[in-house]
């Protein structure tokens, strides 16, 4: 036990000749600040599986008939130059949504669908849709699809709509 003390002894001097104690409590504090945040880190958890909110695509994204375009009311970005996600080169996406609930019949399931308009170029003016399944009342601004939603971006000429799969739909029990 004597060799054991003669050792702590020895290295706590070696420590205290080296460093000061507000030197040892900014490290402590480093170490738990820094241990606090590694958990928001990103990681890649799904290590290669398919995310589960990640729908099965069937159909013509081309065609006022596709699943994702349930809610969509104006010209389809996927005839415009972009597609079902993006707006066409030369247009901004707009902040300001709307949002539906669309049925996918290829794996029978219902997800919830972002709405985007690309906004900066004049109407596209090819592939009109309007599909008003679940549309409300304009008391309801955030369920209509009939207002221009271009109003979040620096010009406010519509061009095209997008229609971005947001997630899975809770299931009715």
């Amino acid at each position: 036990m004597n060799i054991l003390d003669k050792l702590f002894e020895k290295q706590t001097r070696q420590l205290a000749q080296r460093s000061s104690r507000r030197g040892i409590l900014k490290g402590l504090g480093s170490l738990l600040v820094g241990g606090a945040v590694v958990p928001l880190l990103p990681v890649a958890r799904a290590s290669g599986a398919e995310p589960v909110g990640r729908p099965v695509e069937e159909g013509d994204p081309l065609s006022c008939d596709y699943w994702r375009y349930c809610a969509v009311d104006g010209f389809l970005c996927s005839c415009c130059g972009g597609t079902a996600n993006s707006c066409p080169p030369g247009t901004e996406m707009s902040p300001v949504t709307w949002i539906g609930t669309c049925h996918n019949p290829a794996d029978g399931r219902n997800y919830v669908i972002s709405y985007n308009d690309c906004c900066g170029k004049s109407s596209c003016g090819t592939c009109l849709c309007q599909r008003d399944e679940g549309d409300r009342p304009m008391y309801r601004a955030d369920k209509t699809n009939d207002i221009n939603w271009c109003l979040g971006t620096a010009s406010a000429a519509y061009h095209c709509s997008t229609a971005i799969v947001v997630g899975v739909a809770f299931e009715d029990q």
